[in-house]
Parts: C-alpha cells; sequence; structure tokens
C-alpha cells in the first residue's frame, strides 16, 4: 500500500491574508480622511455664518437705535415747528 501524503494547512500569514488587511486599512484611511474634511469644512462655514449672525444682529441693534433718533429728530422739529406758528402769532 502506497500512503498518501495528507496536505498540510498552511500556517502563517498568507499573501491573501495581507492584501485584506492592507486593503481594510486602506478603506478605513479613506473613510477617516473623508470625516476629517468635511469636519472641517463644516467647522469653517459655521464659523462664517456666526460672524454674519453676529453682524446682522449688530446692525438690527444700529437700526433700532436710528429708528429711535430719526422719531426723535421728528418730534423735535414739529415741536419747533409749533412754537415758531405760535410765536409768528403772539407777534402780529
Amino acid at each position: 500500500m502506497v500512503k498518501q501524503k495528507k496536505k498540510a494547512a498552511p500556517n502563517g500569514i498568507t499573501f491573501g491574508m495581507i492584501s485584506v488587511v492592507i486593503m481594510s486599512m486602506t478603506i478605513i484611511l479613506i473613510l477617516t480622511m473623508i470625516k476629517i474634511y468635511l469636519s472641517n469644512q463644516i467647522y469653517y462655514e459655521s464659523k462664517t455664518v456666526n460672524k454674519i449672525q453676529r453682524e446682522v444682529a449688530a446692525l438690527q441693534a444700529e437700526n433700532i437705535i436710528l429708528k429711535q433718533n430719526v422719531e426723535a429728530l421728528k418730534f423735535k422739529n414739529r415741536v419747533t415747528d409749533t412754537i415758531f406758528v405760535i410765536s409768528d402769532t403772539d407777534n402780529e
């Protein structure tokens, strides 16, 4: 009888294992880089939006102050006009 040799199971690391690990690490690295890029873009856009919101709030406050000043000037102008009208009628 002829003895047949059993094929031994490969021990150690094979090329297939290395290629799967490298491909997995590459995919993880690419996804991580995309996430970092998007996070940075969102951060910088939110900084811009916050700056614009602060400017809008300041301009709205300034608008309110200017409207109050205009109303005060209108009132002062009306009061002064009536004083002149009263003064003119008294002199006649």
